[in-house]
């Protein structure tokens, strides 16, 4: 009993310790970057909004999504934000898509110069050819998402004049410095973005928006980025910019984890961000545009396991990924159960072996007292019988056998004391003389 209360309770405290291992809070290191942009404002409002959850953030601040992704390659990181259209860890596993960015590429009104003609407004990309572009942000991504357009046009990109803008200063620098063109990557409704565009109207003219006809050839070979429209009137204004539908190249911008962090962890995290999306939405209205990773094989990151659980419906819970561990445990103390009542049951061995002999001896006591000729010896085998008794009862409540040996030894102490009975009954019903020559016979071997 003591072994098998042990074992109970050593299950319980198991299971106990599994329980909390398992449901206690996580806190998640998420590389993001850079200061001061939409991605990292996010997450901190992520963070505030995970204080009391079971899975919690803290926010590692990059200098972008380069180095985000190197955070998390090197292991400084579990969660990132990166670029799709960027190198991807190898240990990264996509857990949502925060929001696909669309490529803005527009050319300003021309301006006409004292005394001499207008230059020809810029329609197509095959026209900015020795032109100067600026693109808008400082990462090196967009410089080099231009010149993969460039070069699919045939363009060199060495006969291009590249500068860039930071993109908070996006809209002064357009308006003090001349370009023959833009470039910018972002949401579709992107403040950033719409205030370059603004900015570059001149006299009341619009700017010319420059379809990427070939967004689906390149996207063909550079899987990381999709065909897309740019809707009518996505900037605003009167008349509409743009007027009408501008075909161009989208990339978009995940939440990976690290390829090995726990299934039930990712799990957790991603019911929650999806889960306090609408309630993002008055601060961001981005935190719409959040969307479940792509479970197919053949993803261009493959989602991670858990996320996948998350968005299959086959999210698993405590006993389903604790069964077979409990079901190992519960074995184990079966196995111990009845290791221990072995290990008793050869403790007790030599007291079973006394319990046997007592009895034994009762029933020669037995036989004894039917041929007894004196009530004296009666009276002694009796007194005998009690003390037996008295150690057989004590020998069972310390467990030295079991109950079905008490109830033989008492069936065989009941047909002791019927016997004493019936032979004191017997004897006292002889003459004296009778007793008296019985007792001398049995002395002399004559009965």
């Amino acid at each position: 009993m003591l072994v098998t209360l042990a074992g109970t309770l050593a299950l319980v405290g198991a299971v106990s310790g599994a329980y909390y291992f398992a449901m206690r809070p996580v806190t998640l290191r998420i590389a993001v970057g850079p200061q001061n942009s939409d991605d990292l404002k996010l997450v901190q409002t992520l963070t505030q909004s995970f204080a009391h959850s079971p899975v919690r953030l803290r926010a590692l601040q990059t200098d972008g999504a380069v180095a985000s992704a190197a955070a998390l390659a090197e292991g400084k990181a579990d969660l990132a934000i990166i670029r799709g259209d960027l190198t991807v860890p190898k240990n990264a596993q996509a857990v949502a898509t925060l929001r696909k960015n669309v490529v803005v590429l527009w050319a300003p009104p021309p301006k006409a110069e004292k005394g001499k003609k207008a230059a020809p407004k810029i329609t197509k990309i095959q026209q900015l050819a020795g032109k100067r572009i600026v693109v808008v942000g400082r990462t090196e991504a967009n410089v080099n998402l231009l010149k993969l357009i460039l070069r699919q046009y045939g363009i060199d990109a060495s006969k291009v004049e590249i500068a860039q803008f930071p993109a908070g200063e996006a809209a002064d620098a357009i308006r003090n410095q001349r370009a023959d063109a833009y470039l910018a990557a972002g949401p579709v409704n992107s403040k950033i973005t719409t205030d370059a565009i603004n900015a570059s109207i001149r006299e009341g003219a619009s700017p010319t928006f420059i379809a990427v006809d070939a967004a689906a050839a390149i996207s063909q070979n550079f899987p990381a980025y999709e065909a897309a429209e740019i809707p009518a009137g996505a900037f605003g204004g009167s008349p509409a910019r743009p007027e009408e539908d501008v075909k161009t190249l989208s990339f978009s911008h995940h939440v990976v984890a690290r390829k090995g962090l726990s299934e039930a962890t990712v799990a957790a995290f991603t019911r929650q961000l999806f889960s306090v999306r609408q309630a993002l939405l008055t601060e961001f209205p981005l935190a719409a545009k959040i969307e479940t990773p792509d479970t197919d094989k053949d993803a261009v990151i493959p989602a991670h396991p858990g996320a996948a659980a998350y968005v299959d419906g086959e999210e698993k819970s405590f006993l389903d990924r604790y069964s077979d561990y409990i079901w190992f445990a519960l074995m184990g103390l079966s196995l111990l159960g009845s290791v221990g009542a072995w290990f008793a049951s050869f403790l007790k061995k030599d007291e079973r072996s006394s319990n046997a002999s007592v009895r034994e001896r009762l029933l020669d006591m037995l036989t004894a007292a039917r041929q007894s000729e004196s009530t004296d010896e009666l009276d002694r085998m009796q007194a005998e019988a009690d003390a037996i008794l008295r150690e057989t009862l004590t020998g069972f409540e310390q467990g030295a056998f079991d109950l079905g040996s008490l109830a033989a030894f008492h069936i065989a102490l009941e047909q002791f004391h019927n016997a004493v009975a019936d032979r004191k009954m017997l004897l006292a019903n002889l003459p004296q003389h009778l007793q008296r020559t019985g007792l001398q016979l049995r002395s002399t071997g004559g009965l």
